[in-house]
């Protein structure tokens, strides 16, 4: 395989403080998950985490808040936290997910230097009431609109083994193509005794093929992200998701669940004789 190998890290900046009630989230305060809860992380320690992916080769760096939606105080933080970290790191595609956004929100992220922002449709249209019932899921897909309208980069994808339909995956990918989207993580669900939710029904040969549908069904996204979950669900067959499709991967930890250590998918990588993407 001569691709090369997009990597990108999460910055968890504000932590299990979400109002909403998203089955598959550990972050909403509803479900009393065991998970470490802070309002806003030092942004020096922010600094420190985005000069340790780079070091790592990561080319994103992705800003993530636990709300609902952006409102003044987290749009200033989101702001502030991009600025010191274009201090230390200019080299970063800086990266927001802060939930839903307005197009207004969205040009002072732009103005402040993010340069792309992450907002996921989860599931499909009509699966989504059975997952959440606190906002609805034309919000999430107008958020991504208006990343579209703002000329940012759009990234949005989805969660499988929520206990949705075959029929559903294949309504979130056509709904998630019909955005043009840049980059599609797609994550797979890893339970938390706390959540409501069955434990993730898929077999590894089951996603393998909902990764192998991802690339086939958005053609024209630039990368194919295999996100959260990707540990638990792949397991020692992780190598398998880059000949299925996949061209970036998230290294480190993810938001409230451990990842393996850098070094690791690093070693894994020159095993399989991938090179790491050294530009967006």
């Amino acid at each position: 395989m001569d691709k090369k190998i997009f990597l990108c890290s999460i910055c968890n900046i504000n932590s299990g403080t979400c109002n909403e009630d998203c089955k598959f989230c550990s972050q909403s305060v509803r479900y009393k998950a065991d998970i470490e809860r802070f309002k806003q992380k030092p942004i020096e320690e922010i600094q420190k985490e985005a000069v340790s992916a780079r070091d790592a080769g990561a080319l994103g760096f992705c800003l993530v808040t636990a709300d609902k939606g952006l409102n003044e105080k987290t749009l200033k933080f989101v702001c502030d936290v991009a600025k010191a970290v274009i201090e230390v790191a200019p080299e970063l595609r800086l990266i927001a997910c802060n939930g839903t956004a307005t197009l207004e929100q969205l040009l002072v992220l732009k103005e402040s230097g993010v340069k792309a922002y992450n907002h996921n449709l989860e599931t499909s249209e009509s699966f989504y009431p059975q997952i959440c019932t606190t906002h609805p899921w034309s919000e999430r897909y107008e958020t991504c609109q208006n990343v579209n309208k703002a000329g940012m980069f759009l990234i949005t994808g989805g969660i499988f083994g929520l206990g949705e339909s075959s029929e559903d995956r294949i309504s979130m990918l056509e709904s998630i193509n019909a955005l043009n989207p840049a980059s599609v993580p797609i994550n797979f669900y890893h339970h938390n005794e706390a959540l409501e939710l069955q434990p993730n029904p898929l077999n590894v040969d089951e996603a393998l093929e909902l990764v192998k549908l991802t690339k086939k069904m958005i053609p024209n996204a630039q990368r194919i992200m295999v996100a959260g979950g990707r540990e638990l669900m792949f397991g020692d067959r992780q190598a398998e998701i880059f000949t299925n499709g996949a061209n970036s991967i998230v290294i480190g930890n993810y938001l409230t669940t451990a990842g393996r250590e850098m070094d690791k998918d690093l070693e894994m990588l020159k095993s399989l004789n991938l090179k790491v993407a050294e530009k967006v």
